[in-house]
């Protein structure tokens, strides 16, 4: 049977139809249901809304913004992370798990911002970065001490300061060593242990040393904190790099299932969402949810932004407007990962995130444009995942100054800056003066804006809306339905999928090109086709068992088929 099912696999890739069941049956079925039903909206917190006027976001300001998002139809918040930082990578440098940074308010501040979200029934995630502290953090400064003390095993050290290893990070300590790091410098790597410990490495601790084990006891105490506080579970940052040398991720997948195991008893509902990038890879470790985004291998780069490593330049991604994209690599992925994690788990693909290009960037930058975008994005059989701003098409601002931490391959500032309200002084986001605001404004005068969109029926904002609607009403929109590419490929427009449920079968139609598209796909009989969504001159007919797509430039199309 299971060769019978690869060779169908096989058959289906090459005659361009890739199909995918997320509704068939399996023996582990997630406990954390409600993520089918779940519409994610991520908050960077610095740019969210500010309510002292000191120029930064803070957690007062997501309290008043929260009708705002119940109204746009999200359902579940992410907030990056807000606990005490020294800020040298945007709070993703934790100096204490437990206290709410000053700059964003007080744990009671956040205590109420569950209780007032919850009202709303909306769920709360914060994020949480496991795998390293500040330099800052009173952990690692007593951990540098000579004398052994209750934080000595808790970071990965040398035993000799002259031993250098690739990402070991040398200085001025009492203790004679290096110590690990995770990504910048100013971030130790707590010690999760090594999986296959090199016997001449004597900081190579197996994941059942004292260190190891009292980090994964710390982890777990952090995590009840919040969520017997209210929050409704986490993001988890670089979720799979805890453990090192782990080849499989074996001993990963037995640390994470053991922690969520762990705190499922407690809190049934609980979920973790992991910065991972392979659903079939973190599904076995326990996650009932999974980015399909940040991994090359994904085809997502292809789809957005296929930027080239050296000039850091667009090149041909399927959503331009040159039609010479490929949307092969995604789709053949995405495929592959739904029949994988199938009723296991649920796949969310995000409109973007704090450390992405937006999807309106460089020539990408109109509104028919951004409908294309959103209008795939959220027919998906997966969980849907807005950032702040891209409802209403904020741009990637490319000349953005570099703040705390924000260059890698591209300047993530660009994709953080402060939410655009209305058209008041600093756009509604603070009652400062724009010189006084965390990042700068984007400073085209018709820069996009909530109070300018919310009434207009032809917005971006008001079709996000739209869509999210859809997908809440329709049951083949689902995250658990099903989804057949019809087709796809390089410079094969327009993208065309089937989404079916027991109720419905849809055709999804999208040509993101400026160019004149039509297609014939065999398909079978069809005895009736409604729209559902669609734009001006695309149209999709039937005829002797073919489906006749006619897509006019950056069109798309929703259709019920019977």
């Amino acid at each position: 049977m299971k060769l019978l099912q690869k060779i169908i696999v096989i058959i289906c890739l090459f005659t361009g139809v890739i199909t995918v069941n997320a509704r068939q049956t399996n023996s582990r079925i997630p406990s954390s249901t409600w993520l089918k039903d779940a519409v994610f909206y991520q908050i960077y917190p610095q740019s969210f809304k500010d309510t002292n006027n000191d120029g930064i976001g803070d957690i007062q300001g997501i309290i008043e913004k929260l009708d705002y998002i119940k109204w746009l139809g999200c359902n579940t918040i992410w907030i990056n992370p807000c606990f005490e930082s020294a800020f040298m990578d945007a709070g993703y440098d934790v100096i204490d798990y437990y206290k709410v940074a000053p700059r964003y308010g007080t744990n009671s501040d956040m205590e109420r911002l569950f209780a007032e979200a919850h009202k709303r029934n909306i769920r709360v995630f914060l994020d949480l970065v496991p795998g390293h502290t500040s330099i800052e953090s009173p952990w690692f400064k007593a951990s540098q001490s000579k004398e052994k003390n209750e934080y000595s095993d808790r970071y990965i050290w040398t035993n000799d300061s002259t031993i250098k290893p690739q990402k070991f990070v040398s200085g001025k300590f009492e203790r004679n060593g290096t110590f690990m790091k995770n990504f910048f410098d100013c971030q130790p790597a707590l010690n999760f242990g090594f999986a296959t410990p090199d016997p001449n490495h004597p900081w190579e601790q197996p994941v059942t040393a004292e260190g190891p084990q009292k980090n994964k006891q710390e982890l777990i105490k952090i995590m009840d904190y919040w969520m017997n506080m209210g929050c409704n579970g986490f993001r988890v940052d670089m979720a799979s790099s805890l453990i090192k040398k782990d080849k499989g991720w074996t001993e990963t997948d037995k640390f994470w299932n053991d922690i969520i195991s762990n705190l499922r008893k407690k809190y049934p509902e609980f979920v973790l969402l992991p910065e991972w990038g392979t659903p079939s890879e973190s599904n076995k470790a326990g996650f009932p949810i999974d980015f399909i985004f940040q991994t090359s291998k994904s085809g997502y780069q292809e789809l957005f932004y296929n930027i080239k490593m050296k000039s850091r330049a667009m090149e041909d991604c399927y959503f331009d407007l040159n039609g010479k994209g490929d949307s092969k690599k995604f789709a053949d992925f995405f495929a592959g990962q739904l029949n994988a994690v199938r009723n296991n788990g649920y796949i969310c693909v995000p409109t973007t995130n704090h450390d992405r290009q937006r999807p309106c960037c460089g020539s990408r930058n109109t509104v028919p444009q951004l409908k294309t975008v959103m209008a795939f994005l959220f027919t998906l059989p997966s969980v849907p995942l807005v950032y702040y701003g891209d409802e209403i098409g904020m741009k990637f601002q490319e000349n953005t100054p570099v703040k705390e931490g924000s260059v890698t391959v591209i300047n993530r500032a660009g994709s953080r800056t402060p939410m655009q309200w209305d058209k008041s002084l600093s756009a509604g986001f603070s009652g400062c003066t724009p010189e006084k605001l965390y990042l700068p404004l984007d400073s085209s005068p018709n820069y996009p804006n909530v109070q300018s969109e919310k009434n207009d029926p032809k917005s971006l904002l008001s079709f996000t809306r739209t869509m999210i609607q859809l997908k809440k009403t329709h049951d083949a929109l689902k995250a658990n339905g099903e989804i057949r590419f019809l087709s796809s490929g390089k410079e094969v427009y327009p993208l065309v999928y089937e989404r079916k449920s027991d109720k419905e079968t849809l055709i999804i139609v999208i040509n993101p090109s400026n160019q004149i598209k039509q297609l014939s796909l065999k398909y079978g009989k069809i005895k009736y086709i409604k729209p559902i969504v669609h734009s001006e001159f695309c149209n999709l007919s039937s005829d002797k068992g073919e489906l006749i797509i006619k897509s006019a430039p950056v069109s798309y199309g929703i259709y019920k088929i019977l």
